[in-house]
Order: C-alpha cells, then sequence, then structure tokens
C-alpha cells in the first residue's frame, strides 16, 4: 500500500513538474517566468501555496486535460496532455520520464483504465504532503522548487536501473 501511495504522489508530481516547467519555459524559464507561475497558484496573494491553492491548481490542470469533459481522463487525453507540456517545453516526444501509461497505472487506484478528478487531485495531496517538509500546511517558494528538482532526481535515477 505504501509503495502505491508513493507511486501515487510520483504521478502526480511528473504532472506537476510539466505543468511548472513548462510554464516557465515559454518564456525562457528564468527567475521571472517561475515567479509569475508561483504566483498564479498563490491565489490569495500570501507568498505561500495552501493544500487548497495546490489542489485548485490540479483541478485546473485535469479539467484542460480533460477535452471530451466527461469527468475522467483517458490514456489519450492523458498522453496528448503530457505531450503538450513536451512541445510547451521545446521538446518532442520519447523525452519524457515517465510515459502515459506508466501515469495512468500510478495513478489510476481502482484499475479502471481512467484517471477521476478524485485521483488526480488525491496524487496530487501525496505530492504537497511530501514537498511540504516543515509540515505547516504550506509550500514556499523554496519547498516547491526542492520538491520537484527531488522528484526529478528519483525519476532519473529509475530510468537509468
Amino acid at each position: 500500500m505504501r509503495n502505491r501511495i508513493l507511486a501515487i504522489g510520483l504521478g502526480a508530481a511528473c504532472l506537476s513538474a510539466f505543468t511548472f516547467v513548462g510554464t516557465a519555459a515559454r518564456a525562457g524559464g528564468d527567475k521571472a517566468d517561475k515567479d509569475e507561475w508561483f504566483a498564479k497558484m498563490d491565489t490569495n496573494g500570501d507568498g505561500k501555496i495552501s493544500a487548497d491553492e495546490f489542489a485548485a491548481a490540479h483541478k485546473e490542470r485535469f479539467t484542460k486535460m480533460d477535452t471530451n469533459g466527461d469527468g475522467k481522463l483517458s490514456a489519450d487525453e492523458l498522453k496528448a496532455g503530457m505531450e503538450k507540456q513536451e512541445k510547451m517545453m521545446g521538446k518532442s516526444g520519447g523525452h519524457e520520464m515517465m510515459s502515459a501509461s506508466e501515469k495512468m497505472k500510478m495513478m489510476d487506484q481502482n484499475n479502471d483504465g481512467y484517471v477521476t478528478e478524485d485521483e488526480f487531485v488525491s496524487a496530487s495531496k501525496v505530492m504537497f504532503d511530501k514537498m511540504d517538509t516543515d509540515h505547516d500546511g504550506y509550500l514556499t517558494k523554496a519547498e516547491l522548487k526542492a520538491g520537484h528538482e527531488k522528484m526529478e532526481s528519483k525519476m532519473k535515477s529509475k530510468m537509468e536501473k
């Protein structure tokens, strides 16, 4: 069960990283772009991202990926969402750290072949909890950056094995 929860968190982390990196990469990936992305998630402007703000951003991401509006992501929708992020990052197919089918398996808690909004947001909650290293219920810019870097490092190590 613990491995399943960790896998779900990694799946959410990958999707979060695509959103984070993709947004920054569109305009060159400098600090100002990352600050703009952070500010967009920080809807109340208090300089930190609450669990609710993080979940809301992931719900928005889910809605954008759910192109047919049926309330669940198919493997094709997930793959298309990943490809869109890859394109925004200036990469072509095959450069992702994890395939869409691997992410689908991680997040599809009931194994029905789809990822529901609840499954998607549940996965993002696991990731939020892992990145909130001081356990205060908020992510600072430093925690968010460190969390993404840690996730990328783990994924690279996994891919090298």
